[in-house]
């Protein structure tokens, strides 16, 4: 059977952009612990660059809004934006360092980050277009987020957020919010699916990493199954996912077909290191889609 051909359509990303430093070792330390790392590495990530890198590697032309620092490190991620296909026009250089994630990454492939934000702190808002589809993560200031979201809904975009990290959200935000998309620790924090439903959110799809998704309308739940890969390292899947969706939903896709995508293209960053480098492209996801129908 023939792949299925890579989709179009138009994203817009707004969120953060730091540049990871990465260590691993045999496990994570208990508090108090020292351990020995085994390897270390720095890589392209943040929550917004790595959906906007997801979204155009899936096929969308993909607009990134964010803010990096006057130092090498924003250098490189813009360029890494570039060279993926992603427009930064409005991705700004700003008077702070950029951000940075400090991620420890176990044998499991189970990893642990804690995010110093630098200049995402001063991530401005985006400008939706209609026909977008608006992703945005939790990375950057509240005010932008749920601004992007409100001129979103007044041109007709569709709005998708990745609330991670989560955290208590304003009820005129969530009325914004077309497709929310936690892992199952953030649905918890943000009080369940049938709160976001309540609170005017339309779907929401939960993450369940090695378990796939499962989506939640107030009609119906619907379980989206996952590869079976052997992981390496898990960084940066949830943001690969995001972007798929976001591209899906951009082509015409239907929030199923899309988060099946999703699910593949997630799968697959497991299986190599770093979040940035790990996302595949379009042509090696509807491979292992077709050959899985």
């Amino acid at each position: 059977m023939s792949s299925q051909p890579a989709p179009q359509g138009h994203v817009l990303v707004v969120g953060s952009a730091n540049l990871d430093l990465v260590a691993t070792t045999a496990r994570h330390p208990a508090p108090g612990e020292t351990l020995i790392g085994r390897d270390y590495a720095e890589h392209p990530g943040g929550k917004g660059l790595n959906q906007a890198v997801a979204a155009a590697r899936a096929g969308a032309t993909t607009r990134f809004v964010g803010a990096v620092g006057p130092d090498d490190a924003g250098r490189t991620l813009a360029d890494i934006a570039t060279t993926s296909g992603v427009e930064t026009s409005q991705l700004l250089t700003v008077d702070a360092p950029t951000g940075r994630a400090l991620i420890l990454v176990a044998d499991s492939g189970e990893n642990s980050i804690v995010v110093v934000p630098g200049a995402n702190d001063l991530c401005p808002p985006g400008i939706p277009q209609a026909g977008d589809v608006v992703l945005a993560q939790l990375e950057v200031p509240l005010s932008s987020v749920g601004a992007t979201l409100q001129r979103a809904k007044a041109v007709g975009a569709v709005t998708i957020l990745n609330p991670a990290p989560a955290r208590a959200l304003p009820p005129d935000l969530l009325e914004c919010v077309d497709v929310i998309v936690p892992n199952q620790h953030e649905l918890e924090l943000l009080g369940g699916v049938a709160s976001l439903l309540d609170a005017g959110v339309g779907s929401v799809v939960v993450t369940l990493g090695a378990d796939g998704a499962r989506i939640h309308t107030r009609d119906a739940a619907i379980d989206i199954p996952t590869l079976k890969v052997d992981a390496v390292d898990t960084t940066g899947a949830g943001d690969t996912f995001c972007g798929y969706l976001a591209a899906g939903l951009a082509a015409g896709l239907s929030l199923e077909r899309a988060a099946r995508r999703g699910c593949v293209a997630a799968a697959l960053s497991t299986t190599r290191p770093g979040a940035v480098p790990s996302i595949p492209n379009a042509a090696e996801v509807d491979g292992v889609s077709a050959s899985e129908e």
